[in-house]
């Protein structure tokens, strides 16, 4: 029987799953002896005559075909009233036994049918799903119903988020949580998203990073702590950024970026053989053509380069080694205009050393490689490299051409810090309060942030952000 649509709820005795897995293998065309309940949508309807016909139920991915036969109801107008009723995307409860069909195939013969939830709208074909890039993004409810693969991309995105969780804490990491709104956008050069405050009658930004605030809770004397967490950055929207996107970031006193290195590398390396049993996967290149597969290789040790000895080589030149001399500068602008890079003013030498990186250094890191020893005047918030002069203790790993972590031996003296503030900000941008914090003393620390977003569309072939995040942001449109 077809009861009123929208009932406030249905109880079920077992998911489609748990009916599969009990009852695969039967070999009976209905045991009526056995009666169970199950909930899921119709995402099939084939007729075969009048008094016969199937449906497949779709419930959390799973299949099952739901076997309607006249014979099983009380009379003709039941079972006719039952197959008019239903339509393809409508939510349904049957409640029935358990059979197979002619065809051998596992199957459940209602004797109940309660319509949950009716579909008033048409679903994409089942066959061809939906084309449109933009359609599945902004109706993802409609691409997670049609398309195994969307499930799949956000289960492994839960997997990897649930593995670096528990990687942490088994590490004696403390997870914390710290604001969204910040009074200055501090932790990361970037554009910010401003609000107000109407109460305090106070101007606030949502953080572009939390760094600033985990390592102050390392000053509080918390050694270990880690986030995982939304930072927003209102600047480009592309298929490799978004405005809002997920971040781990983990804090370690007593360590410097070798340390560092050797957590994400261990980090990776355990990740991906935990979803694949392999450290040898398959993904899709980047490049428009779907066939060009590539092998990426986890195996142990990562490549190590350093920042400018690839560039100076890729581009068969010598820069020189101030890397804040006016001849310095003079060298990338011409480096950037004959090899149509494009670097908006005002074109500075950290900028210009980014865009040249990014052209052409970046589309050569396939496997896993560590770009290490970036120039001091890139990284305000990075210790000067013990070693050697001019650049810093920073490492940035590259996987598929993308940039998925950036850490470094933190900077700890507060006068240096203050100084690499005012050079690479303005005086109302610098954080005072980070900077008084400093005063009282911050540990020798290694600190790293890790891109959930991009790693996800590594371990997924995902070729944009928006296929592995959810409700990504559009236009709206008008409906």
């Amino acid at each position: 029987r077809v009861s009123s649509s929208y009932p406030h709820k249905f109880n079920i005795s077992l998911t489609v799953e748990e009916f599969i897995s009990k009852f695969n293998g039967i070999t009976y065309e209905i045991d009526d002896s056995i009666t169970v309940s199950l909930a899921g949508r119709i995402m099939v309807c084939r007729y075969a005559g009048n008094k016969l016909c199937f449906y497949d139920l779709i419930d959390n991915g799973e299949r099952l075909q739901v076997k309607f036969i006249e014979k099983h109801y009380e009379s003709e107008t039941l079972y006719r009233n039952h197959v008019d009723t239903l339509r393809r995307g409508d939510i349904i409860g049957v409640t029935g036994h358990p059979g197979i069909s002619k065809t051998g195939e596992l199957s459940i013969i209602p004797k109940i049918i309660e319509i949950l939830a009716p579909c008033k709208r048409t679903l994409p074909d089942p066959y061809y799903g939906i084309k449109r890039d933009d359609t599945r993004h902004r109706q993802q409810y409609l691409d997670l119903l049609m398309h195994r693969n969307s499930r799949k991309r956000l289960q492994i995105r839960t997997q990897i988020i649930r593995f670096i969780r528990q990687y942490l804490d088994n590490r004696d990491f403390l997870e914390v949580e710290t604001p969204i709104l910040h009074h200055l956008p501090g932790g990361a050069i970037a554009q910010p998203f401003s609000t107000y405050h109407n109460d305090l009658h106070l101007p606030l930004y949502l953080r572009v990073a939390p760094e600033l605030h985990l390592k102050m809770l390392i000053i509080g004397g918390l050694n270990r702590v880690y986030e995982i967490g939304k930072n927003f950055r209102n600047e480009a929207l592309d298929s490799n950024h978004s405005p809002e996107f997920t971040m781990c970031e983990f804090y370690m006193a007593y360590s410097d970026y070798y340390d560092l290195m050797t957590i994400v590398e261990d980090l990776l390396i355990s990740l991906v053989d935990s979803i694949y049993s392999t450290l040898v996967i398959n993904n899709l290149n980047k490049s428009s053509d779907k066939n060009n597969i590539s092998d990426i290789n986890f195996t142990k040790p990562f490549k190590q380069i350093k920042f400018i000895e690839e560039l100076e080589r890729i581009l068969n030149i010598e820069l020189p080694d101030e890397f804040e001399s006016l001849e310095t500068n003079v060298i990338l602008c011409n480096l950037c205009d004959s090899n149509n890079v494009i670097c908006t003013e005002p074109r500075t030498t950290d900028k210009m050393l980014d865009k040249l990186f990014q052209r052409f250094v970046e589309p050569t890191l396939w496997n896993p490689t560590f770009v290490i020893d970036h120039p001091q005047i890139m990284s305000p918030l990075a210790k000067h490299h013990r070693i050697v002069n001019g650049v810093s203790e920073r490492f940035e790993l590259y996987v598929c051409g993308f940039e998925i972590a950036n850490a470094y031996t933190e900077l700890n003296d507060p006068e240096i810090q203050r100084f690499m503030f005012e050079r690479s900000c303005n005086n109302d941008r610098i954080d005072e309060e980070y900077l008084r914090a400093l005063d009282y003393g911050l540990p020798p620390t290694g600190g790293c942030g890790l891109g959930i977003d991009r790693l996800t569309m590594i371990l997924t072939g995902s070729s944009s952000i928006k296929d592995v995040i959810l409700f990504p942001k559009y236009r709206p449109q008008t409906l």
